[in-house]
């Protein structure tokens, strides 16, 4: 159940950099979650935001994998503790990759692989990521992300 998708977003990669990993583009992309961690090889990292749990609920978590700003971000992902009660074994790889293609303009490649067997997740992708990295373009070069579907 590999996911990857292309999007082309009118902005610098800096800019979408920020998007991905700032608190506001996160926020507004993410279900009102923030990417608390340093990013560096080897660090944990959380999805951190409203849910089942309060206002401080663990949506995802994992490792960073790779970092190379505004270029590359790799992560290792598990859902939140809530979630699920095996979370820590079941386990995919996120990976979003910028390249410059033009003045103004950044080509975003988004990949969702490595699906640990029996993950729940990995049949909701096709549908959740496209919305998701179609509401970070709309984020990025209008100031608003999409609205959810409730």
């Amino acid at each position: 159940m590999d996911f990857e998708m292309t999007i082309y977003i009118a902005a610098e990669p800096e800019t979408v950099w920020e998007a991905i990993t700032g608190e506001a583009g996160s926020r507004a992309v993410m279900w009102g979650s923030v990417l608390r961690g340093e990013l560096v090889p080897g660090s944990r990292y959380e999805y951190v935001g409203p849910g089942q749990d309060g206002e401080e609920t663990v949506h995802v978590y994992g490792e960073v994998l790779e970092v190379e700003p505004p270029t590359l971000l790799r992560l290792s992902e598990h859902p939140g503790p809530s979630y699920r009660e095996n979370h820590a074994e079941l386990r995919s790889r996120m990976t979003w990759r910028l390249e410059r293609a033009g003045e103004g303009l950044t080509k975003a490649t988004f990949t969702n692989d490595e699906w640990s067997e029996g993950h729940p997740a990995a049949e909701e992708t096709a549908d959740t990521w496209p919305h998701v990295l179609s509401s970070f373009k709309s984020y990025v070069e209008t100031g608003r992300a999409l609205p959810f579907p409730a």
